[in-house]
């Protein structure tokens, strides 16, 4: 029961994280904004939060398997905090949205950086643990 607890305490921080990356990526494009704003903002914050989050859980990954991180604790901060942080539903729509407006190659961008970023991130943090 604690541990479901931590989990939840977790995903607030790590949602909380997530909201405060798109806010401040929204303002920095605010601040860059031409007198007609595109369509389809290229999702910036997305990527990064997706990118920190996988390398996140591959690090807690790695130090699981090392056994130098519980197994309860991977649970709180991978299923929580980092799982809180990331976001697949953002991202699916963000790239339905580019594609419906028109900006397929930033769709396709947007997809594949996601994606490879995403994997290279955790890989990362796997081998930074001696895991792989």
């Amino acid at each position: 029961m604690i541990t479901a607890a931590l989990v939840g305490i977790g995903g607030m921080v790590g949602a909380l994280l997530r909201f405060a990356v798109d806010s401040a990526f929204e303002t920095l494009r605010a601040r860059r904004r031409h007198p007609v704003p595109p369509k389809a903002p290229f999702p910036s914050g997305t990527l990064m939060v997706n990118t920190v989050g996988s390398g996140t859980i591959g690090v807690l990954w790695g130090l699981l398997l090392n056994s130098a991180l519980e197994a309860h604790w991977y649970e709180v901060l991978a299923a929580g905090l980092a799982g809180g942080l990331t976001t697949f539903s953002t991202f699916t729509v963000a790239a339905v949205s580019l594609w419906a407006g028109r900006r397929k190659i930033a769709a396709v961008v947007h997809v594949v950086a996601n994606v490879s970023c995403g994997l290279a991130a955790a890989w990362l943090g796997l081998l930074a643990t001696g895991a792989v």
